[in-house]
């Protein structure tokens, strides 16, 4: 009797088991798709029920993973950060010289330029975050820390020495350039800007 009585038990705990590995599955769906919507349309540009529709759930089904819409927008915000910074810290910590002029040549790439969903959601979500709260503005405000850092680095290794200043330098041309080129209708002028650019950092 006690031993089907331990069956029975372990059965309920694996069933409780894979109900919580599906929400947690669900939950990072949900996340990772936000983030990129955010980063394509803007935080406001989309709505819960848009979201939960793709992630193939109800829209009842979001108060399960979130209390608001806000919480969500922080976690997702801070997901597509995050998902950049590994993307730069990938070409950067390599070690090598050249590790900066990749760096530039990646972000100011016409591919990057028009792959906004997966794109650097420092640049993408610059003016949303402005009218965020403090919890996404604090998520934002550390990224840009983590790339100064990154870029500092990256630059000491390509000329053996660097300042704070260049540091803040380049991630403002980075960001700006990429901006301005996505935003302007004229493909040769979008180009002139990420490839001057790129060549002024560079240089």
């Amino acid at each position: 009797m006690m031993a089907i009585i331990k069956v029975v038990k372990s059965k309920g705990n694996n069933v409780v088991g894979h109900s919580q590995a599906g929400k947690s599955e669900n939950h990072q769906r949900i996340v990772e798709i936000a983030a990129q919507r955010f980063r394509e349309n803007g935080i406001d540009g989309l709505s819960v029920s848009d979201l939960m529709r793709e992630a193939g759930l109800t829209h009842g089904g979001f108060y399960r993973h979130f209390d608001s819409r806000e919480d969500l927008v922080a976690e997702a915000v801070g997901c597509a950060l995050e998902q950049g910074g590994e993307r730069a810290a990938a070409i950067t910590n390599s070690g090598h010289k050249s590790s900066f002029n990749a760096l530039v040549d990646a972000y100011l790439s016409e591919f990057h330029r028009d792959d906004r969903g997966e794109g650097c959601a420092v640049t993408a979500l610059a003016a949303d975050v402005v009218r965020s709260n403090e919890r996404v503005r604090s998520a934002y405000t550390q990224q840009v820390r983590y790339y100064l850092d990154l870029f500092f680095a990256a630059l000491q290794r390509r000329d053996g020495e660097a300042s704070r200043q260049q540091a803040v330098l380049t991630l403002s041309a980075l960001v700006g350039a990429l901006s301005l080129a996505r935003a302007v209708n004229d493909e040769q002028l979008s180009l002139e800007i990420l490839r001057l650019t790129a060549r002024t950092l560079k240089a």
